[in-house]
Order: structure tokens, then sequence, then C-alpha cells
């Protein structure tokens, strides 16, 4: 295999080039210090953070069980192809999170500032924010802030929201485009074409290839096609938008704006998280995940999703929000494969990166910011286990966020309201 020069090798970060394009390599043993390729050194550990801010339904996701025998319930079964690939915790929250109203908690999911929206609240840095201060110039983006609407989980230092980017298509054109406006907005109009983003890029593609080995020629095959894929969801997501509605000739139902496709805005924010985070192009990401006041388009579901996490235990609101939920436990578990199956480094791109998913919310039905559902994978950490803390006296939150800002690399031995590292949480391996 012939290696880059020692300058080449110096920079990880590689591109292909074509019209008004530059397409962002994932990482290769080829762009690695010889050394550094010998010894399949691990890449940085990047953090991933998604909140679902209406909940989950405890009953139907914790089991009684701790420790790793633990039992499937409905949401686990969901994830038992990837049950050792993560943490499931209870009996964490934030102190002192009565609020504005019920749901002003998913503003400080990620801060752990006390008592949001009430007279006189600012609010404080949110982790990512926080890690980027220390990591994010190692990267092209320090953060990407996600959401399916504008607000999202990511706060400045002064306890400013930054505003969540909702569209894939901005977000794939923010990675992948580059190039002048004109150039860019030429680009954009061709993906919509079906034109891909590989067409312009094809020939110096195909003589890159040649110049690496096999290893690497497999993780170029694997990153291309998935753009490929990824270009056709998008395709097709926007061609749905655009098509009109069928006319019935009767009275409509609540309207239902695009915004309501829950599952479907999630999916697509999800598949950008491994061409992100394959290309280094950032290592810290939020995703706040909102549901609506419109009906989501389940199959099985006929009310909104906000009012079916306020059930009052009708069962039959509980059958509905199950199926919404179960959505999105399967979109969470498509994720995780996704990132076991990729590799940098000697490792899986899930290994090199901790998946933090949970609510703000322990209990949506009664807005109690209590015994929060919370899921940890990946990140190289000893998993397939329930840890449960105290659901009267509940642990820090915090506590898991400063372990994971350690894992990080960053040192530090507070954040937000923590009383120091969180207790039962190994690495797999010193």
């Amino acid at each position: 295999m012939n290696l880059p020069s020692a300058s080449d090798r110096m920079n990880r970060r590689r591109f292909l080039h074509g019209s008004g394009v530059a397409l962002a390599l994932p990482v290769l043993d080829a762009f690695l210090p010889r050394s550094q390729a010998a010894s399949q050194t691990p890449a940085r550990t990047s953090l991933v953070c998604i909140c679902a801010s209406l909940g989950l339904h405890a009953p139907f996701l914790f089991p009684s069980e701790t420790g790793s025998d633990y039992s499937l319930t409905p949401y686990l079964e969901i994830l038992k192809d990837v049950r050792e690939d993560f943490t499931l915790f209870s009996g964490l929250s934030h102190p002192d999170q009565t609020g504005a109203n019920g749901h002003t908690s998913e503003m400080t999911w990620l801060t752990s500032a006390r008592f949001p929206g009430l007279g006189g609240f600012k609010n404080t840095i949110s982790i990512d924010q926080f890690a980027a201060e220390k990591i994010g110039l190692e990267t092209r983006f320090p953060t990407l802030v996600l959401g399916t609407g504008t607000p999202s989980l990511s706060y400045t230092r002064g306890g400013v929201m930054i505003p969540a980017e909702s569209r894939p298509s901005r977000i794939f054109a923010r990675l992948f485009l580059d190039g002048t406006p004109a150039e860019k907005t030429q680009q954009v109009r061709k993906l919509r074409e079906g034109q891909s983003i590989m067409d312009a890029v094809q020939d110096e593609a195909r003589r890159f290839t040649k110049r690496v080995g096999t290893a690497d020629r497999d993780k170029l095959d694997e990153y291309f096609s998935s753009v490929r894929e990824l270009e056709q969801r998008l395709a097709i997501s926007e061609a749905w938008a655009q098509k009109p509605k069928p006319k019935l000739d009767q009275k409509a139902p609540r309207d239902i704006n695009e915004g309501s496709d829950l599952i479907g805005r999630m999916r697509l924010l999800f598949d950008l998280v491994p061409l992100a985070l394959q290309t280094d192009s950032t290592r810290l990401i939020t995703i706040l995940l909102q549901g609506t006041n419109s009906v989501p388009p389940v199959q099985g579901v006929t009310m909104d999703h906000h009012n079916l996490s306020h059930h009052g235990k009708d069962p039959a609101k509980i059958a509905q929000l199950r199926l919404i939920e179960e959505a999105e436990m399967a979109v969470v578990r498509d994720l995780l494969i996704k990132l076991r199956t990729k590799q940098e480094g000697g490792a899986s791109l899930l290994e090199n990166t901790m998946v933090f998913f949970g609510s703000n919310l322990g209990n949506a039905n009664s807005h109690d910011t209590r015994n929060l559902p919370i899921l940890v994978a990946g990140g190289g950490f000893k998993h397939g286990r329930h840890v449960a803390f105290d659901a009267e006296k509940n642990a820090r939150l915090c506590n898991l966020f400063v372990t994971m800002l350690q894992r990080l690399g960053i040192e530090t031995d507070t954040f937000g309201s923590s009383t120091g590292t969180l207790t039962g949480f190994e690495l797999a391996r010193a």
C-alpha cells in the first residue's frame, strides 16, 4: 500500500473534490502515522446526546431486576440485539427541577440548572458546549445541534439556547458540500433531482480507492454506500412532503403538519450521525426529539402524541403511546447497530462513541422529573446491565456527566450539580 506523505498523515481530514463539492472521507488507516496505524490506536471518543422530551413509559422500559440478568421489558425487547452494548440506568435525576411548567425541564436536561423558567432563572452551560470549549476546535464543527424543531438541548456558557437545525438536507449540505453559495444551491438542487454527490467526485474517488489497502478500500465502499443511501432517503422524504394529500368529502380532522412525523424526522437525523462521526466532522452531537400536538403517522395511533403522554392511566391511551415509543426505540436500535458495524482505528464506531439517550421526564403523565429513563451505549464502557439507584433519593445525573466528560479526555471533577463521578459505571478494559 502506498501511504500518503508524512505531511498528509499529519492531517486526518481528507476530502474528495468535485464541482461545488467537498466530500469528507472517513478516518482511514492510511491517514494515521505508521506507528498508530500499526498499533490500531482507537480514535478519540465522541458524545451523542438524544432527548425524547415527552418521556418513555416507565413500566414498559425498566425491568424489576438489576445487574446483567434482567428480564426484557417491551421496550428492551426491541433493543435485545444490542443488549450487550448499553447500560440502562434508573434512579437518576437533577435536583430542583420544578419549573415554570411541566416541560421546562427539557432546557436543563444537559445543564442541571435549578428551577427552570421561574423568576430569576438563568440557564447554565450544557455538557456538549462545555466539552466543545475543550475539544471542539479539533474538528470542523465544534458541535452539531440538531432537533425535530427549532428548540435544542444546547446552551452557551451565558445560558443562551443555540437553535437546532431540523432540516437534514441543510445539515447534509453543511457537512459535505463546499464552494460558493451558488454552487451549494446548485448541488442541493441536483440532490433533489436524484443526482448523488458521489457523481461529482466519482473520478477522484476511483483514483483514491486504488491507492489504499484492502481494509481501507472496504471502509470507503461502506462509507460511499451510506452517503448514497442517505441521499435517497432525503430525496424520498422531500418528495413526500411536496405531494398533495388526498381530499375527502367529509369534515377535516385535526391538521397534521409535517412536524408531526416524529419517527420519520428522527430517522433522517439519526442517519446523519454515523456520517458526521465517521468523517470526524464533529465529536459532539445533540438531538432534541419533540412530540407535538398533532397525530403522528404511526399505524394504530389516532391521538396526538402530547395528549397520549398525559394518559391519566387510561389503558387505551397507554396502548397508543406504546406504539409511538416502540417506534422511537426501534430507531435508536438501528442507530446503535449502524455505529457498531462501522470500524475506525481498530474498534467499532460505537466503541468510540457514547450514545446518551433518555428523557427529561421520568413520568410525563404527571410531569415528574425524578427517576429519569437513561440509557448509555458504547464509549468503551462495561455494558449489558441495569444499574438502579435509590428511587426515592436519586443519584445525581450530573455525576454521569462527569464520567462522560472524563471519557472524552477532559480533566474535570465537577459539572453542574455533580458530587463526583457515577459509581458502578466502569470501562470495559482499563
